[in-house]
């Protein structure tokens, strides 16, 4: 699918302003979709929605269809009329600058049990009614989430495989006792997707009316500790206690010498094929209902992915295995028609992937901060290589910021070295034409002005950030994921800048002429 002449703003919601430890889903969210109609973007790309696990990442959740509780707006619930003002009069001190996850954590779960509460005692019958046709649209995942959440909440947090052995094996009359005896548990977790998809949607039909499309994202693999891998245990390689035989990484890259061990159980693809990859097209429709694009995270695993022995403790040792190709992309096809998908095309990538990724005609993705060095594939990161159906980005999340990409010093970072650092910034200077002083100004002016039907910026490059607000190190096990920006940092220079450059690129959603 070729998509129109564009631009947007990458911005997990975490990131928002606001004053409850995390950004959310209430006015700081309304006031970035406003923000974005007025820079003349057109696009919003978010990070994976999920409730999120180990790490906190949106990469590890403990389900691929439910949403993080977390993100639900407290100041919405009041609205509501499920909490009161005074429900915050206690609210800590959180930094503005970074979400602190143990006491996000602990004091918004704090609000949604007590809006949970008042929602069963006194909602209206319309409210009763909408609740309970939202489980009916949704069983095919909610009731195995919700189950798995409370067992978990029960067990002390351990992972699946470290519960009683019956609830494990998910034993019906285990399951049956467990269901009887903790139903005001379960039913928490279903009120909580049930006001997180309300939320949620409310702010994604808002950004559509302003003409803003959102990308959503979806990883090619799921977490070991989830309620997909618990449900459904015979579509994944794992041994009879459920721990995973073989798991996803890739070999050595850019960002680390001994690969990526991300420890995700590999899925049965073969198996998976029987049914006509079920699991996997309930899980795009389901995606497809909460954004209107998808990024489809490591597209490269679909040909071909590296698998990992259960046992190792680096990716080194891994070999590639074919992946599904082209049979599950005519099954989406099939079942779910075109589908407007952007293939995150990086890494090691064969003529075998670009050849799955272009017959599906989907756009790839073009990274500047990629185009400078001695890699092999540089090139085909410099604009002049780009095709017009493909996405450019300064950088993603994995990314250093641009700034802090541009000082930094090797050895750290990425697997440059120092000498290589600075021959990537002589020669971004040059190609630029540029003294560096504002670095992540000229990346925008490129990405913009390139032949790349979309372009993506990263917040933090809009405002210039450095290396502190990264959102991610790959390979790093804690400290990502936490970035906040604050209003303060947007002005209407900055607002009028980018609108400006959007509109002289052809990227505005107006098509004014300049």
């Amino acid at each position: 699918m070729t998509f129109p002449r564009s631009a947007g703003i990458l911005l997990h919601p975490t990131s928002l302003p606001g004053k409850f430890g995390i950004g959310d889903l209430g006015k700081e969210a309304y006031e970035f979709i406003d923000f974005l109609e007025g820079a003349g973007q057109s696009l919003w790309q978010i990070l994976p929605l999920g409730p999120t696990g180990y790490g906190d990442s949106p990469y590890q959740c403990f389900s691929a269809f439910a949403g993080n509780p977390l993100l639900i707006s407290p100041e919405k619930l009041v609205e509501d009329g499920l909490l009161e003002a005074k429900d915050f009069a206690d609210a800590p001190k959180f930094p503005e600058d970074h979400v602190d996850y143990g006491p996000v954590i602990e004091y918004k779960m704090s609000l949604l049990k007590k809006a949970h509460r008042n929602f069963m005692d006194h909602s209206s019958d319309k409210d009763k009614s909408e609740y309970l046709a939202f489980i009916g649209q949704v069983d095919e995942w909610l009731d195995d989430y919700s189950m798995f959440r409370a067992i978990k909440d029960a067990s002390d947090g351990k992972e699946w495989t470290r519960w009683d052995p019956f609830l494990r094996d998910r034993e019906d009359a285990a399951m049956h006792f467990f269901r009887e005896n903790h139903l005001s548990e379960i039913s928490a977790h279903k009120f909580y997707q049930f006001i997180f998809f309300r939320q949620w949607l409310e702010l994604a039909n808002y950004a559509n009316k302003k003409g803003i499309r959102i990308i959503g994202d979806v990883p090619i693999f799921v977490a070991h500790d989830s309620a997909d891998v618990w449900a459904n245990p015979g579509i994944f390689f794992l041994d009879k206690n459920g721990n995973p035989t073989r798991v996803a990484g890739v070999p050595p890259d850019y960002f680390s010498e001994t690969g990526q061990l991300w420890g995700n159980p590999l899925y049965r693809w073969n198996l998976m094929q029987k049914d006509g990859y079920q699991w996997w097209i309930q899980r795009m429709r389901a995606t497809l209902s909460t954004v209107d694009i998808i990024r489809l995270d490591h597209f490269r695993g679909f040909e071909k992915y590296w698998a990992v022995p259960g046992e190792e403790t680096t990716a080194i040792k891994g070999k590639w295995e074919p992946g599904p190709g082209a049979a599950l992309f005519l099954a989406f096809k099939q079942a779910l028609g075109a589908m407007p998908i952007i293939a995150e095309d990086l890494g090691f990538i064969t003529p075998e992937v670009e050849k799955l990724r272009d017959d599906f005609g989907f756009p790839g993705m073009r990274i500047l901060q990629f185009a400078f060095g001695t890699d092999p594939q540089a090139d085909e990161f410099k604009p002049y290589n780009f095709s017009p159906n493909s996405v450019v980005y300064t950088g993603t999340h994995d990314n250093d910021t641009t700034l802090g990409w541009f000082t930094s010093q090797g050895a750290g970072d990425s697997t440059r070295s120092n000498e290589e650092v600075e021959e990537e910034r002589e020669f971004v200077l040059k190609y630029l034409g540029s003294d560096g002083k504002e670095i992540n100004w000229d990346f925008i002016r490129l990405a913009l002005s390139s032949v790349a039907n979309t372009a993506i910026i990263p917040m933090q490059d809009l405002l210039g950030c450095g290396s502190e607000a990264r959102m991610n190190v790959p390979a790093r096990e804690s400290g990502n994921w936490g970035w906040r920006f604050k209003t303060d940092q947007i002005d209407q220079s900055m607002n009028d800048r980018l609108a400006e450059l959007t509109e002289i690129y052809g990227r505005n959603r107006a098509r004014k002429k300049v």
